[in-house]
């Protein structure tokens, strides 16, 4: 058995890189960019890293983060925050600030496309109205 076999046998909830790349349906290559940011600290056992409970959940955070449009620079400064012998009171109140803001921009960014929407339904409407009304035996 190898090192890395040694310590993931030991380590019942650590996760190596490829399984929790494919349980969060991210790249091997997200992961690792994530660790280059300072956003994720995996243990290292030999060259295999293994994600711990640590780990996972500040990955669920930047995966909900970007998934409602924060920059991962936003992400990881809420994250820092953190303070696990604290009430954490700032990091709750940076959380609710930040998301009020982008909730903000995404109710106007849904305003804008509910009006593009409507544009191009009326765009197809009037076309197919129109397509409908010239008569089928002259060419184009």
């Amino acid at each position: 058995m190898s090192s890395a076999e040694d310590a993931s046998g030991m380590e019942e909830d650590a996760r190596r890189i490829g399984d929790l790349a494919k349980e969060y349906g991210v790249s091997l290559r997200t992961l690792r960019f994530y660790e280059d940011k300072g956003l994720l600290t995996p243990e290292r056992v030999g060259s295999t890293r293994l994600y711990h409970r640590r780990d996972i959940s500040r990955l669920e955070l930047i995966l909900l983060g970007r998934k409602v449009g924060f920059s991962l620079r936003e992400v990881k400064q809420l994250m820092d925050l953190y303070d696990p012998n604290g009430t954490n009171i700032r990091q709750f109140k940076a959380v609710v600030d930040r998301s009020t803001r982008q909730l903000g921009r995404l109710e106007k960014q849904r305003a804008e496309l509910d009006s593009a929407i409507e544009a191009i339904s009326d765009l197809i409407s009037t076309t197919k109205d129109k397509l409908a009304s010239i008569p089928t035996g002259k060419p184009n």
